[in-house]
């Protein structure tokens, strides 16, 4: 049980977070590439410009959570709940969220391209860009 956690610019790489009640955690700038977050709950949780490439957040609780500028590339947000989450400026180039919630979620400036959209849909909408993704330098 990590609520309420200052996690700011942790290095999580690979961690098996599966289950994690992480509600209200500062992850801000951490390093969450590769993670397994299947099932986590991190509600209202600040995800600034974390680095989530490749994570597993499938079934993950997201409502609330500020995920502004966060590097999403890869990830898999299969049937997760990002309610009232603010995803302004966040990459999600090839990010699966087949099955998730977008209701009231914040997209403005998010990047997608070969982003599986909750209805199955493809989104390339800012394909060929240019610019790398946070994280990915």
């Amino acid at each position: 049980n990590c609520q309420n956690a200052d996690l700011s610019y942790a290095d999580l790489y690979g961690a098996n977070l599966t289950d994690a009640n992480l509600t209200n955690a500062n992850l801000t700038g951490a390093n969450l590439t590769d993670a397994n977050l299947t099932g986590a709950n991190l509600t209202g949780a600040n995800l600034t410009n974390a680095n989530l490439g490749y994570a597993n957040l499938t079934g993950a609780t997201l409502t609330d959570a500020n995920l502004t500028g966060a590097n999403l590339y890869y990830a898999n947000l299969t049937d997760a709940n990002l309610t009232n989450a603010n995803l302004t400026n966040a990459w999600l180039y090839y990010a699966n969220l087949t099955g998730a919630d977008l209701s009231n979620t914040d997209l403005s400036g998010a990047v997608f391209c070969g982003t599986t959209m909750p209805d199955g849909s493809t989104n390339n909408s800012s394909c060929g860009g240019g610019g790398v993704a946070p994280g990915w330098q």
